[in-house]
Parts: C-alpha cells; structure tokens; sequence
C-alpha cells in the first residue's frame, strides 16, 4: 500500500468500523497531544484505552492505564501509536501477539516505520502512518472547516446535536454497536 497519501473512503471506513482504540504512549499531562486525542476521540463515542507502563493502574480521562497492550481485558480495534518511530516495532511484535487481532495500526504524526507496517499488513492489519485520528475525523467530518480550515470535503449533511457538542460525525449514533 501507498503510505505517502491515503483516500478519504480508506480512512473514513477506518474511523467508522473502529468501536475500541488502545492509544500506546498516552499521557496524564493534559497539553500532550495524545491527552487530546484521546478526550476528542471519547467525545466521538469511541472506547479510548490508555497504553503507558508509568501511569499503568491509574486513570487518565477516567479510563485505566495499562502497561502493556496484551494486559487489556478487551478486544482491540485499532492501536494508535504515541511513540517514536524507532518504538514501533516491538509495538507491532506486540500487536501481532494479540488473540484477536486489532484491524488497525494508526502510526500519529510524523511517525512512520514502513518495515513495521508491511509486517502489519501482512498479516492483514490496516495501517495508517503519519495520521492523526482526531484530525481526519475532524476534516472528514466538516467539523474542522468551522475554524476556517479547507478540509477538501464538501457536505450538504446538517450537523447531528448531541449534549454539550454538535458534530457531522462519521457514524450515526457512535454509541450504538450495530454500525
């Protein structure tokens, strides 16, 4: 696969069949960025598991910390990884480890290791590197057009109200599991 450029429909279809993300390298430190993701992603519907050995037993945005992927007590859709890319191919071996296997390795910004990603795909995980999940579901979804950006998606659909935000969204109801 081309990892220079993604369609809309590959990473769209990503966002919308994802229910559970574990974020490896996830922080306690609300101005990180992997501490926004992950409040964006909650905020979407999503299960959002925190991955940090360092804050393992403890919560961040109410969800527990684990230390290692293998160590949650749930199926995995997609891991998103918060590392350096010289991090992700002991994360990928640990991906692979996992019964069942998620459907996705998102790799965040400026993270890209294309060795690690063809052993993904391989074995028929979907990869995505150098993505941030908050921002395509943002520009997918119109929602980041309302601060003036050209997200390149044109839409006629009315925002969907929801309590406390309003949101295109990618998914009907995100907490309803029959999508």
């Amino acid at each position: 696969m081309n990892h220079d450029q993604y369609d809309n429909s590959y990473i769209s279809g990503i966002l919308h069949s994802v229910k559970t993300i574990a974020v490896v390298g996830a922080s306690a430190n609300d101005v990180r960025p992997s501490y926004f993701v992950m409040k964006y992603m909650l905020d979407k519907g999503y299960t959002v598991i925190p991955v940090n050995p360092g804050q393992a037993g403890r919560e961040i945005l109410g969800q527990m910390t684990y230390a290692r992927l293998s160590d949650i007590p749930v199926a995995i859709d997609m891991v998103d990884i918060f590392r350096a890319p010289d991090a992700v191919p002991a994360i990928v071996e640990e991906v692979l480890a996992l019964d069942p296997l998620p459907n996705v390795i998102w790799m965040q910004l400026t993270v890209r290791h294309d060795e690690a990603a063809a052993r993904a795909e391989a074995a028929g995980i979907k990869v995505v590197m150098n993505r941030c999940p908050k921002i395509e579901y943002a520009r997918l979804s119109g929602e980041i057009g309302w601060n003036g950006v050209n997200s390149g998606v044109l839409s006629s659909r009315k925002p969907v109200m929801r309590a406390g935000f309003q949101s295109y969204g990618l998914r009907a109801n995100p907490k309803d599991d029959s999508d």
